[in-house]
Protein backbone atom coordinates (compact mmCIF):
# COMPACT_ATOMS: atom_id res chain seq x y z
CA UNK A 1 0.00 0.00 0.00
CA UNK A 2 1.00 3.47 -0.50
CA UNK A 3 -0.11 6.33 1.49
CA UNK A 4 -0.17 10.05 0.16
CA UNK A 5 3.25 10.60 0.64
CA UNK A 6 4.28 7.69 -1.69
CA UNK A 7 5.71 5.62 1.25
CA UNK A 8 4.98 1.95 1.04
CA UNK A 9 2.79 0.36 4.65
CA UNK A 10 2.54 -2.82 5.37
CA UNK A 11 1.29 -4.85 8.61
CA UNK A 12 3.83 -6.52 10.19
CA UNK A 13 3.29 -9.91 11.94
CA UNK A 14 2.58 -8.66 15.59
CA UNK A 15 0.25 -6.17 13.96
CA UNK A 16 -1.73 -8.56 12.35
CA UNK A 17 -1.39 -10.92 15.29
CA UNK A 18 -3.05 -8.17 17.21
CA UNK A 19 -5.39 -7.50 14.87
CA UNK A 20 -6.72 -10.77 14.48
CA UNK A 21 -7.31 -11.17 17.72
CA UNK A 22 -9.68 -8.37 18.02
CA UNK A 23 -11.52 -9.46 15.24
CA UNK A 24 -12.17 -12.65 16.59
CA UNK A 25 -12.87 -11.54 20.35
CA UNK A 26 -15.45 -9.08 18.11
CA UNK A 27 -17.33 -11.91 16.35
CA UNK A 28 -15.30 -15.05 17.04
CA UNK A 29 -13.80 -15.59 13.61
CA UNK A 30 -10.34 -16.88 13.33
CA UNK A 31 -7.79 -15.84 11.17
CA UNK A 32 -4.61 -18.18 10.78
CA UNK A 33 -1.34 -16.32 9.44
CA UNK A 34 -2.48 -17.46 6.18
CA UNK A 35 -4.44 -14.69 5.71
CA UNK A 36 -2.41 -11.90 6.99
CA UNK A 37 -2.39 -10.88 3.32
CA UNK A 38 -5.86 -10.57 2.49
CA UNK A 39 -6.56 -8.84 5.76
CA UNK A 40 -3.96 -6.40 5.22
CA UNK A 41 -5.43 -5.92 1.36
CA UNK A 42 -9.02 -5.43 2.75
CA UNK A 43 -8.09 -3.10 5.66
CA UNK A 44 -5.81 -0.76 4.13
CA UNK A 45 -8.03 1.55 2.63
CA UNK A 46 -9.11 2.43 6.35
CA UNK A 47 -5.57 4.11 6.88
CA UNK A 48 -6.11 7.18 5.42
CA UNK A 49 -9.33 7.59 6.38
CA UNK A 50 -8.21 8.30 9.78
CA UNK A 51 -4.81 9.73 8.70
CA UNK A 52 -3.02 7.22 10.21
CA UNK A 53 0.25 6.08 8.66
CA UNK A 54 0.71 2.76 9.85
CA UNK A 55 -1.31 0.00 11.40
CA UNK A 56 -0.62 0.26 15.11
CA UNK A 57 -2.85 3.03 15.12
CA UNK A 58 -5.14 1.28 13.20
CA UNK A 59 -5.57 -1.03 16.19
CA UNK A 60 -5.10 1.51 18.92
CA UNK A 61 -8.34 2.82 17.36
CA UNK A 62 -10.31 -0.30 17.08
CA UNK A 63 -8.61 -1.81 20.91
CA UNK A 64 -9.55 1.86 22.80
CA UNK A 65 -11.10 4.13 20.07
CA UNK A 66 -14.90 5.63 21.23
CA UNK A 67 -16.05 4.67 18.06
CA UNK A 68 -14.76 1.19 18.04
CA UNK A 69 -18.09 -0.65 17.41
CA UNK A 70 -18.69 1.38 14.12
CA UNK A 71 -15.51 0.48 13.21
CA UNK A 72 -15.91 -3.55 13.19
CA UNK A 73 -19.19 -2.78 11.69
CA UNK A 74 -16.88 -1.77 8.88
CA UNK A 75 -14.23 -4.74 9.27
CA UNK A 76 -17.20 -7.65 9.14
CA UNK A 77 -18.19 -6.35 5.40
CA UNK A 78 -14.17 -6.13 4.20
CA UNK A 79 -12.58 -9.69 5.77
CA UNK A 80 -16.31 -11.76 6.03
CA UNK A 81 -17.41 -14.23 3.54
CA UNK A 82 -21.17 -14.22 2.47
CA UNK A 83 -21.15 -17.04 -0.28
CA UNK A 84 -24.62 -18.79 -0.35
CA UNK A 85 -27.34 -19.68 -2.52
CA UNK A 86 -31.15 -21.35 -2.87
CA UNK A 87 -31.21 -24.95 -1.76
CA UNK A 88 -27.82 -25.39 -0.59
CA UNK A 89 -27.15 -28.77 0.49
CA UNK A 90 -30.95 -29.73 -0.80
CA UNK A 91 -30.55 -33.22 1.14
CA UNK A 92 -30.32 -31.21 4.57
CA UNK A 93 -33.41 -28.97 3.61
CA UNK A 94 -35.16 -32.15 2.40
CA UNK A 95 -34.69 -33.74 5.60
CA UNK A 96 -36.10 -30.75 7.59
CA UNK A 97 -39.26 -31.15 5.89
CA UNK A 98 -39.53 -34.72 5.44
CA UNK A 99 -38.08 -36.13 8.62
CA UNK A 100 -37.14 -33.34 11.30
CA UNK A 101 -40.88 -31.52 11.24
CA UNK A 102 -43.18 -34.72 11.79
CA UNK A 103 -40.94 -35.77 14.36
CA UNK A 104 -41.19 -32.23 16.13
CA UNK A 105 -44.93 -32.37 15.37
CA UNK A 106 -45.04 -35.43 16.91
CA UNK A 107 -43.82 -33.83 20.05
CA UNK A 108 -46.54 -32.21 21.03
CA UNK A 109 -46.06 -28.53 19.39
CA UNK A 110 -48.81 -28.71 16.97
CA UNK A 111 -51.10 -26.51 18.91
CA UNK A 112 -48.38 -23.51 19.23
CA UNK A 113 -46.64 -21.24 16.15
CA UNK A 114 -42.75 -23.19 15.60
CA UNK A 115 -40.06 -21.51 15.77
CA UNK A 116 -36.90 -22.04 13.23
CA UNK A 117 -33.84 -19.85 13.43
CA UNK A 118 -31.45 -19.21 10.45
CA UNK A 119 -28.28 -18.37 12.44
CA UNK A 120 -25.85 -16.57 10.00
CA UNK A 121 -28.13 -16.82 7.73
CA UNK A 122 -25.73 -14.47 5.17
CA UNK A 123 -28.15 -12.74 2.26
CA UNK A 124 -31.52 -14.57 3.30
CA UNK A 125 -31.12 -17.63 1.03
CA UNK A 126 -31.07 -20.22 3.42
CA UNK A 127 -34.27 -18.89 5.60
CA UNK A 128 -36.21 -18.29 2.11
CA UNK A 129 -35.89 -21.55 1.15
CA UNK A 130 -37.14 -22.74 4.11
CA UNK A 131 -39.80 -20.69 3.83
CA UNK A 132 -40.28 -21.91 -0.20
CA UNK A 133 -39.89 -25.69 1.08
CA UNK A 134 -42.64 -25.48 3.74
CA UNK A 135 -45.26 -24.87 1.15
CA UNK A 136 -45.35 -27.60 -0.37
CA UNK A 137 -44.29 -30.10 2.99
CA UNK A 138 -46.83 -32.56 3.85
CA UNK A 139 -45.92 -32.09 7.67
CA UNK A 140 -46.09 -28.70 7.93
CA UNK A 141 -49.82 -28.21 6.92
CA UNK A 142 -51.83 -27.02 9.56
CA UNK A 143 -49.16 -25.47 11.29
CA UNK A 144 -48.16 -21.90 11.83
CA UNK A 145 -43.97 -21.24 11.95
CA UNK A 146 -41.91 -18.04 12.63
CA UNK A 147 -38.83 -17.97 10.53
CA UNK A 148 -36.39 -15.67 11.67
CA UNK A 149 -32.35 -14.92 10.23
CA UNK A 150 -29.70 -13.20 12.19
CA UNK A 151 -26.44 -11.90 10.51
CA UNK A 152 -23.12 -9.98 11.78
CA UNK A 153 -23.13 -7.89 8.47
CA UNK A 154 -25.50 -4.78 8.11
CA UNK A 155 -25.26 -5.42 3.90
CA UNK A 156 -26.08 -8.36 3.47
CA UNK A 157 -29.14 -8.09 5.89
CA UNK A 158 -30.21 -5.39 3.40
CA UNK A 159 -30.03 -7.69 0.69
CA UNK A 160 -32.03 -9.95 2.62
CA UNK A 161 -34.86 -7.90 3.80
CA UNK A 162 -35.34 -6.79 -0.34
CA UNK A 163 -35.22 -10.00 -1.54
CA UNK A 164 -33.90 -9.16 -5.08
CA UNK A 165 -31.08 -11.73 -5.74
CA UNK A 166 -29.07 -12.26 -9.36
CA UNK A 167 -28.67 -15.53 -11.23
CA UNK A 168 -25.71 -16.49 -9.11
CA UNK A 169 -28.04 -17.05 -6.06
CA UNK A 170 -29.82 -19.86 -7.57
CA UNK A 171 -27.02 -22.22 -9.24
CA UNK A 172 -29.31 -25.51 -7.50
CA UNK A 173 -32.73 -23.51 -8.00
CA UNK A 174 -34.83 -25.17 -10.23
CA UNK A 175 -37.31 -23.33 -13.18
CA UNK A 176 -40.36 -24.44 -11.44
CA UNK A 177 -39.27 -23.08 -8.10
CA UNK A 178 -38.04 -19.92 -10.00
CA UNK A 179 -41.36 -19.51 -11.62
CA UNK A 180 -43.46 -19.99 -8.39
CA UNK A 181 -41.79 -17.82 -5.82
CA UNK A 182 -39.73 -15.35 -8.19
CA UNK A 183 -40.72 -12.29 -10.65
CA UNK A 184 -37.96 -11.88 -12.94
CA UNK A 185 -36.76 -7.97 -13.09
CA UNK A 186 -34.05 -7.03 -15.82
CA UNK A 187 -31.03 -8.67 -14.44
CA UNK A 188 -32.59 -9.72 -10.79
CA UNK A 189 -34.94 -11.56 -9.56
CA UNK A 190 -37.78 -10.21 -7.06
CA UNK A 191 -38.81 -12.71 -4.39
CA UNK A 192 -42.84 -13.08 -3.87
CA UNK A 193 -43.80 -11.02 -0.84
CA UNK A 194 -45.88 -14.05 0.54
CA UNK A 195 -42.59 -15.85 0.84
CA UNK A 196 -40.94 -12.59 2.08
CA UNK A 197 -42.89 -11.65 4.33
CA UNK A 198 -42.65 -15.07 6.37
CA UNK A 199 -38.85 -14.18 7.39
CA UNK A 200 -37.81 -12.13 9.82
CA UNK A 201 -34.00 -10.99 10.05
CA UNK A 202 -32.67 -9.38 12.46
CA UNK A 203 -28.76 -7.52 13.05
CA UNK A 204 -26.90 -10.45 15.47
CA UNK A 205 -23.72 -11.10 16.69
CA UNK A 206 -23.82 -14.63 17.45
CA UNK A 207 -20.88 -14.25 20.10
CA UNK A 208 -22.82 -11.60 21.83
CA UNK A 209 -24.31 -13.43 24.78
CA UNK A 210 -26.59 -10.63 26.22
CA UNK A 211 -27.74 -9.93 22.97
CA UNK A 212 -28.34 -13.65 22.04
CA UNK A 213 -30.39 -14.14 25.60
CA UNK A 214 -33.29 -11.91 24.41
CA UNK A 215 -34.15 -14.66 21.78
CA UNK A 216 -37.13 -16.55 22.21
CA UNK A 217 -36.82 -20.77 22.41
CA UNK A 218 -37.26 -22.18 19.04
CA UNK A 219 -37.33 -25.82 17.68
CA UNK A 220 -34.73 -25.50 14.79
CA UNK A 221 -32.09 -24.45 14.51
CA UNK A 222 -29.89 -24.31 11.11
CA UNK A 223 -26.42 -23.06 11.49
CA UNK A 224 -24.63 -24.01 8.37
CA UNK A 225 -20.99 -23.33 7.30
CA UNK A 226 -20.61 -20.79 9.90
CA UNK A 227 -18.98 -22.14 13.03
CA UNK A 228 -16.30 -23.35 10.53
CA UNK A 229 -14.66 -19.88 10.65
CA UNK A 230 -14.85 -19.68 14.34
CA UNK A 231 -12.03 -20.20 17.20
CA UNK A 232 -12.59 -23.35 19.40
CA UNK A 233 -13.60 -20.85 22.56
CA UNK A 234 -15.92 -18.53 20.24
CA UNK A 235 -17.57 -22.37 19.03
CA UNK A 236 -17.98 -23.66 22.36
CA UNK A 237 -19.59 -20.70 23.64
CA UNK A 238 -22.54 -20.50 20.63
CA UNK A 239 -22.79 -24.41 21.02
CA UNK A 240 -23.77 -23.93 24.75
CA UNK A 241 -26.24 -20.98 23.22
CA UNK A 242 -28.16 -22.99 20.99
CA UNK A 243 -28.46 -25.48 23.48
CA UNK A 244 -30.17 -23.13 26.24
CA UNK A 245 -32.22 -22.08 22.77
CA UNK A 246 -33.69 -24.97 21.44
CA UNK A 247 -36.56 -26.42 23.45
CA UNK A 248 -36.34 -29.81 24.89
CA UNK A 249 -36.82 -32.39 21.60
CA UNK A 250 -35.69 -29.58 18.82
CA UNK A 251 -33.09 -30.16 16.50
CA UNK A 252 -29.51 -28.49 15.30
CA UNK A 253 -28.87 -28.81 11.80
CA UNK A 254 -24.81 -28.00 11.08
CA UNK A 255 -22.97 -28.15 7.55
CA UNK A 256 -22.02 -30.71 5.71
CA UNK A 257 -18.45 -30.69 7.15
CA UNK A 258 -18.98 -29.65 10.79
CA UNK A 259 -20.32 -31.81 13.74
CA UNK A 260 -20.22 -31.62 17.15
CA UNK A 261 -17.67 -34.42 17.82
CA UNK A 262 -15.39 -33.58 20.50
CA UNK A 263 -17.28 -30.54 21.12
CA UNK A 264 -20.34 -31.22 23.06
CA UNK A 265 -22.15 -34.07 24.83
CA UNK A 266 -25.40 -32.36 25.47
CA UNK A 267 -26.96 -33.27 22.08
CA UNK A 268 -28.11 -36.49 20.98
CA UNK A 269 -26.73 -37.43 17.04
CA UNK A 270 -29.82 -38.31 15.06
CA UNK A 271 -29.73 -40.90 12.43
CA UNK A 272 -31.76 -39.92 9.25
CA UNK A 273 -31.99 -41.87 5.67
CA UNK A 274 -29.67 -39.03 4.54
CA UNK A 275 -28.31 -36.86 6.43
CA UNK A 276 -27.19 -36.99 10.23
CA UNK A 277 -28.54 -33.79 12.76
CA UNK A 278 -28.21 -33.08 16.34
CA UNK A 279 -31.06 -33.15 18.62
CA UNK A 280 -31.29 -31.71 22.05
CA UNK A 281 -33.07 -34.55 24.33
CA UNK A 282 -36.29 -34.23 25.66
CA UNK A 283 -36.74 -33.20 29.51
CA UNK A 284 -33.70 -31.65 29.11
CA UNK A 285 -33.64 -29.03 31.87
CA UNK A 286 -33.34 -25.07 30.20
CA UNK A 287 -29.84 -23.42 30.62
CA UNK A 288 -28.53 -20.76 32.37
CA UNK A 289 -28.88 -17.71 31.41
CA UNK A 290 -25.25 -16.26 30.39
Amino acid sequence: MTLGTGRAVSMTDEEFRLIRDLICDYCGIYFTESFKFLIERRLQPRLPVFGFVGFRDYYRLIKYGRDRELEFDEIVERVTTNETYFFREAYQLNALMDEVLPLVKEGGRSGRRLRIWSAGCSTGEEPYSVAMMLEDASAARGLAFDIFGNDISRKVLRTARAGVYTQASFRATSKEMLARHFVADGRTYRLADRIRNQVSFGHLNLVDGSALALLAPVDVILCRNVMIYFDPASRQRLIETFHRKLRPGGFLLLGHAESLINESTAFELWPLKNDMVYRKPEGSAPGPTP
